[in-house]
């Protein structure tokens, strides 16, 4: 799959498929109390609690803040308390300064910190791109700290997307270029738009999109994106315990020579060592499958959500 890309489209391409986002939110997640939770703690994210019920822990991908759940939130505040997580340098929320090193990791441990200072017992945790690989990093870290996880569009290890052999090593010098380049600044709304265009398929959302990625610090996507690409979660997918459903998706990768039978083996491959992972596959949905195929989304959430509450008695 992809095999025709050159290194540079690669570097590209691999932006594609992070790059997450939306700058405006088009419902607000009114209905319940809204309780923002102290930053102090933890300096990686923010947090907005809305609703009661079981916990569960959404996660945004690259350049998002937590509005991208907003439909999700007005779905499920009445029977579940939703922790909404806003990462620092995203979509508008404040960089940390200085920025760590090791920023993803920082993220996972202050979110592992976040849920037993919360005493939140196994939440469910949504993550979508960026957010679900932070997801099966949190699992893997501290199996027992979390329960189900839903994992949208996201691979423990997205530089193998081309070669299964791939290491974090040999990644490591196209990541250093992507982190370069990304760093640099911010793109036009046009260069914005033709990046994202791939992802989501409302031109509405194309423009909300965008407008995220704009207001999302450079240095913070480019560390992200480098710590992603060199972090190999495979190897650790056997501590994982619990329930885990992959949604996935490839319409909106057809241009770039995919299939629906190529990516799901990608997907199969990728998560090889979690056989208890059930995989499902959008028809239509592209990489915002929350935005692109609602009504197919929120039917696997709900059953998942369903089967995890049963589980739990």
């Amino acid at each position: 799959m992809y095999t025709s890309l050159s290194p540079r489209s690669l570097v590209l391409f691999a932006a594609l498929l992070a790059s997450t986002g939306t700058h405006h939110a088009t419902r607000q997640a009114s209905a319940a109390p809204v309780t923002q939770v102290a930053e102090a703690a933890h300096p990686a994210f923010t947090v907005q609690v809305v609703g009661k019920g079981r916990p569960v822990l959404l996660i945004p991908g690259l350049t998002c803040p937590g509005a991208v759940w907003a439909e999700t939130v007005v779905r499920y505040q009445k029977q579940y308390q939703c922790h909404v997580v806003s990462l620092a340098g995203f979509g508008g929320v404040a960089a940390q300064q200085p920025l760590p090193a090791h920023l993803l990791q920082g993220v996972r441990d202050q979110l592992l910190t976040y849920i037993k200072t919360q005493k939140l017992t196994k939440p469910v945790v949504v993550g979508h791109s960026l957010g679900g690989f932070l997801a099966l990093w949190m699992a893997s870290t501290d199996p027992a700290a979390l329960g189900p996880l839903e994992i949208v569009d996201a691979l423990p290890f997205f530089s193998a997307i081309q070669n299964p052999a791939t290491t974090a090593e040999t990644a490591r010098p196209m990541a250093e270029q992507m982190r370069q380049q990304v760093a640099q600044g911010r793109m036009t709304m046009a260069a914005e738009r033709q990046l994202v265009a791939p992802l989501v398929t409302d031109s509405a959302r194309i423009t909300q999109v965008a407008r995220w990625g704009l207001a999302s610090d450079p240095a913070t996507v480019g560390q992200a994106m480098y710590d992603m690409y060199t972090t190999d979660l495979r190897a650790d997918l056997g501590r994982i315990q619990q329930p885990v459903l992959v949604l996935s998706s490839w319409a909106g990768y057809k241009a770039y020579g995919a299939t629906k039978a190529s990516t799901l083996a990608i997907y199969t491959r990728q998560y090889a060592g979690l056989p208890q992972a059930r995989i499902e596959m959008s028809e239509a949905g592209r990489h915002f499958l929350m935005y692109d195929d609602p009504q197919w989304f929120f039917a696997q959430t709900d059953a998942f959500l369903q089967q995890a509450a049963a589980a739990k008695r």
